[in-house]
């Protein structure tokens, strides 16, 4: 796998030889029409981009000569220095001198740029009143080089978008005719069916990496708007950002783009203090801010962290008795993690004022709408005084996705290994009637436990989720999913398998079904459900909220 050094450095070359063909067809112009305005600042342009990236990346000799040639072109531009044949020739060679820099760049013996093209070039930069010094003839000519082309070429992200949704449909297929080849006993459709297998998955990881970008892309933009909120809030802000190579899906970075930029406002705004207030707390008068990327497993977590004055949980229960969401006897037995996640429910915030950036009633919720929407998950603590983290797991990619596969009732459901937390299995025994629902002690949480056949296959008015007497067998599979702060324990009749699938989404009137996020296909023909595991924890939700209110 290449190293960053040399994706950048392969970006900077394919960049840099576009720029070296551009000017010597813009000074080619420039030569037949030396008055026009618009070839000579698009030259200029050209020339700047060049010397900064050069020095950005570390190739001085290149920012050096670019340098120069960006202050000839000021100066022509600026009608300080005239366009003669005699500046046109060294401007040629400078510009020649730069595309051999670009060309050399991993050629050791290349050596310096030669000397007497470089004194040409300080010459009339520098010493343009003085007509006693001549230029010295350089022979350089551009008829005996080769001609070269890039080696990377940009493609529209929606040729990507394209390719990707083409090779889902592959490995739908590939699963199909693995299996067959299976079922057949056939050696050489064993053999075929192995070779398309290694294809299909090269090709898939090949266009899935294709789309990464880096996160940097993104946190490079934050320091600018750290420093404007803290500035317009009257605060002093240090941010700390880490993990800038780490690569994700160019789509998922875009969409999760606002949503970082409403929690960083956040906790400008809301969170951390003015110097004032934290100085009482004996707390350094600048704030902290971090935002960290890192890996883990296939997926790409996000940290926000601020030592802010953090979430008060006694405010947050109280809004949730006021806004009617619960009532207060239910509330009291709620854990920190639970009431900490209706934060993210519509219209939910403590905001007291409207600032310039925050407190407009766009709260929490758009961010997990947006999460959400990826198949991604995200984790808010806070511990009163010290301050909150917004934790943001998300996929790195949105086509293919790792599923936990099992059965119901005889039907093959699947679910995103990114809500799954654990498989376990329970004696009927350790389940427990509880207010309507079955509950039971997971490694010491208590954690709501649902039967699925009962919620997928009872009309609402008949069902009856507390009721033991409805399960098959004394022992329980039980899927932990996890989302917004909150855990559910899924009974299910059997599990299989994890795979990767292809989630497609439900034709009409099938959508409108809020249980399922959409279907794949399995390597058997069968159709598969995916559950949609935000949507089964808001049914639980608004059930207990009415079973509450009861």
């Amino acid at each position: 796998m290449k190293s960053r050094e040399q994706e950048y450095k392969e970006i900077f070359i394919a960049e840099a030889l576009e720029y070296f063909d551009a000017l010597n067809r813009h000074i080619s112009d420039l030569e037949k029409r030396p008055q026009d305005d618009q070839i000579l600042a698009e030259i200029f342009r050209l020339l700047h981009n060049l010397k900064a990236n050069a020095k950005a990346i570390g190739y001085l000799k290149i920012s050096d000569v670019s340098h120069k040639l960006e202050t000839a072109f000021s100066l022509i531009r600026n009608k300080e220095l005239s366009f003669s044949d005699e500046v046109v020739t060294v401007l040629f060679e400078g510009i020649d001198l730069l595309g051999e820099l670009i060309h050399n760049i991993d050629n050791e013996n290349y050596g310096d740029p030669d000397p007497v093209l470089l004194r040409n070039l300080d010459i009339i930069v520098d010493n343009l009143s003085d007509s006693t010094i001549e230029l010295a003839k350089v022979q350089r000519y551009n008829t005996s080089k080769n001609l070269s082309l890039s080696e990377l070429v940009y493609i529209q992200i929606k040729k990507l978008d394209h390719l990707l949704n083409l090779v889902g449909e592959l490995v739908i297929d590939r699963d199909r005719i693995v299996s067959i080849s299976r079922e057949l006993e056939n050696d050489e459709l064993k053999n075929v069916s192995s070779h398309l297998n290694r294809i299909t998955e090269d090709l898939q990881y090949s266009i899935m990496d294709a789309r990464l970008v880096s996160i940097g892309s993104l946190f490079n933009k934050f320091p600018r708007i750290v420093r404007d909120i803290a500035t317009a809030e009257n605060k002093t802000v240090d941010l700390t950002l880490a993990g800038h190579d780490i690569q994700i899906d160019r789509n998922i970075l875009q969409i999760i783009t606002d949503s970082l930029l409403h929690l960083v406002r956040n906790a400008i705004t809301h969170g951390i203090e003015k110097p004032e207030n934290r100085i009482k707390k004996n707390k350094p008068r600048q704030g902290n801010l971090s935002l960290i990327a890192r890996n883990d497993r296939e997926n790409v977590i996000i940290q926000l962290t601020d030592d802010g004055k953090g979430i008060d949980l006694l405010q947050v229960r109280k809004a949730i008795v006021d806004r009617h969401m619960l009532p207060a006897s239910t509330v009291e037995h709620l854990s920190d993690t639970e009431a900490l996640s209706y934060l993210f429910e519509p219209g939910f915030s403590l905001a007291k004022e409207v600032t310039e950036f925050s407190g407009r009633g766009v709260g929490l919720d758009v961010v997990k709408n947006a999460v959400d929407s990826i198949g991604g998950r995200i984790r808010i603590e806070s511990v009163k005084g010290k301050g909150t983290t917004f934790t943001l797991q998300l996929p790195t990619s949105i086509a293919v996705k790792g599923a936990l596969l099992f059965e119901v009732d005889k039907i093959f459901y699947a679910i995103p290994l990114i809500h799954t937390e654990q498989v376990v299995a329970l004696e009927v025994d350790e389940l427990h009637e509880v207010g309507g629902v079955l509950v039971a002690d997971i490694l010491g949480e208590t954690i709501t436990v649902v039967y699925l056949h009962e919620l997928l296959n009872v009309n609402e008015q008949d069902m009856n989720l507390g009721d033991k007497t409805r399960l098959n067998g004394m022992v329980q599979n039980i899927i932990i999913v996890s989302y917004n702060n909150r855990k559910l324990g899924l009974i299910v009749d059997k599990l299989y398998r994890q795979q990767d699938i292809v989630v497609k989404p439900l034709s009409k009137p099938l959508d409108a079904v809020d249980l399922y996020g959409g279907v794949t296909l399995l390597g058997s023909g069968k159709v598969c459900l995916v559950l949609d595991v935000p949507a089964v924890t808001r049914y639980f939700v608004s059930r207990r909220q009415v079973l509450a209110g009861e």
